[in-house]
């Protein structure tokens, strides 16, 4: 039998051995195997945490040895598995004859306190053949969630002498699946509904295409357009995730800390707004104790930057790696590790500094320096990724006052739809969704014929594109097709992809 916990490192993370050596000497407790402060400051929780649980902590020399000793411990979720350790070697506990994976921070009653990291820690377990977990009781259904093993719940550390022993281990996975329609209702009720905005018949079309894809989008127009309301509505057209996907993205979310206790497995994409005064290591993940930044907790879902030209130019940049790869490499002098962010970028911006840009009842007072230097801050190699660029315009006062507009269900079962033709595209080995096929699958699947091709080729040539961007107006051109029923992608496809991509093309966006 060994007793087992989890040290978090990046997305994947270790499993640790705690192995105890009793032997005579002045009484003390000692931890090595390169514990952080909060480990080493274990060693006082746990002692008193076991004299007030009613059990003997030995009167002798006591070694915590932390296996493997090269891999950095930090967090208080040693806690638990270094007291039952402790009181298994002294005999006030028997051996209990199988593996087991403890994770849990002791109050000085003896009572546990919930960790982040859980479900991390369950999928090593699970990947070491480990069988038998004990969590604190607010952890349970986070740690149920991969509905795998047998699972209890504790609330101190008498209860989890219990569990160890093999008196009280039982399965507790009931519900696993987590906030199923509830999350949904929870879902709509917060981010509202495509209903909700008047007019934009065309932003709402392209923000399906988006979806249907995702494909990266940038929206632009006046203050007070719509910009922010079309962007976080986006979420409300978004399919389920799968099931592989959910997985993934509760464990960048259990390892930031931001479960909550009644939360399973995360059923929808989720969506990031970060503040324009973020961090580099808010935005990216870092830290002296490596957390996942906004990009990875948007993994699978959508990152918005509103007002992205108020972002520091070098934060925007450093978004251009983890858009292509689908990942964010973190290295420090002590570590290097990494996080899934594989997400769909979002942006809302004004048109100039004081808005008023092509509007026809305002005067725009910014100098063409000035206008030049606010959108030099997204650059070039960046605005190169955006596939769809979105303009968006104040809608008339009579169309605020029109009841008649499309409604997120409706613009979800469209996007539904060209999902599944992509799903069926994928089991034939495709990556992932039309906006982020490879170069090899574009000339696969985004094949034109003789007429279009001469027209895709003509228009190229006029607006003078980039390969990357030629790549991208085919991706989109496919996820239309798509959205349409068609096997093929047609002149109006295409001529539709040009038309959202034309804005920022070497010219002013109005």
């Amino acid at each position: 039998m060994s007793l087992f916990c989890y040290a978090s490192i990046g997305f994947e993370g270790n499993l640790v051995e705690v192995e105890v050596d009793i032997r005579r000497g002045i009484p003390g407790l000692e931890i090595v195997g390169l514990p952080d402060s909060a480990v080493k400051e274990a060693k006082d929780r746990v002692r008193v945490a076991i004299r007030n649980s009613g059990f003997s902590f030995p009167r002798d020399r006591v070694l915590i040895n932390l296996s493997p000793a090269d891999v950095r411990k930090e967090g208080s979720g040693f806690d638990l598995p270094i007291a039952l350790a402790i009181m298994t070697k002294a005999g006030e506990l028997p051996e209990p004859g199988f593996d087991v994976l403890a994770l849990g921070e002791l109050q000085l009653s003896g009572r546990l306190r919930p960790v982040r990291g859980v479900l991390s820690a369950i999928a090593e377990g699970m990947n070491a053949g480990i069988e038998h977990f004990v969590v604190p009781d607010k952890n349970r259904r986070e740690a149920c969630a991969l509905d795998y093993g047998t699972v209890l719940g504790v609330d101190s550390l008498s209860h989890a002498a219990l569990a160890v022993t093999g008196t009280d281990l039982r399965r507790e996975c009931a519900s696993a699946d987590g906030n199923g329609e509830t999350g949904k209702k929870q879902q709509e009720h917060s981010a509202g509904d495509f209903a909700d905005m008047r007019g934009h018949a065309a932003v709402k079309r392209a923000l399906a295409i988006a979806a249907a894809g995702r494909h990266h989008a940038l929206l632009f127009g006046p203050p007070g357009s719509g910009k922010t309301l079309a962007a976080t509505r986006l979420i409300t057209i978004l399919p389920e995730l799968s099931r592989k996907e959910s997985i993934e993205i509760t464990r960048i979310h259990s390892h930031a800390g931001l479960l909550d206790k009644n939360e399973g497995l995360i059923k929808y994409p989720p969506v990031r707004s970060p503040h324009h005064s973020a961090t580099m290591e808010g935005m990216i993940g870092g830290g002296r104790n490596i957390r996942p930044g906004e990009i990875s907790l948007a993994h699978g879902g959508v990152l918005i930057l509103d007002e992205v030209p108020e972002f520091r130019r070098n934060l925007i940049q450093s978004l251009r790696e983890p858009l292509e790869s689908g990942r964010v490499e973190i290295s420090r002098a002590g570590a290097s590790c990494w996080f899934p962010a594989d997400f769909q970028l979002i942006l809302t911006a004004n048109p100039c500094p004081c808005g008023n840009l092509g509007r026809d009842d305002a005067v725009c007072i910014c100098t063409r320096f000035e206008i030049e230097r606010y959108w030099k801050k997204l650059g070039g190699a960046l605005l190169d990724r955006v596939d769809l660029r979105i303009p968006v315009k104040p809608v008339p006062t009579s169309q605020l006052l029109s009841s008649q507009t499309a409604s997120s269900s409706a613009l979800l079962e469209k996007v539904a739809s060209a999902r599944a033709v992509q799903d069926e595209r994928m089991k034939r080995g495709v990556r992932g969704l039309n906006g982020r096929l490879t170069p090899p699958e574009v000339a696969e699947y985004c094949s034109l014929d003789g007429r279009t091709a001469c027209e895709f080729e003509q228009a190229m040539r006029s607006v003078q594109l980039s390969s990357r961007a030629c790549h991208s107006i085919l991706k989109v051109s496919r996820t239309i097709a798509d959205m349409e029923g068609e096997a093929h992608i047609k002149l109006p496809h295409l001529f539709e992809a040009i038309q959202l991509r034309r804005y920022g093309e070497g010219e002013f966006f109005f």
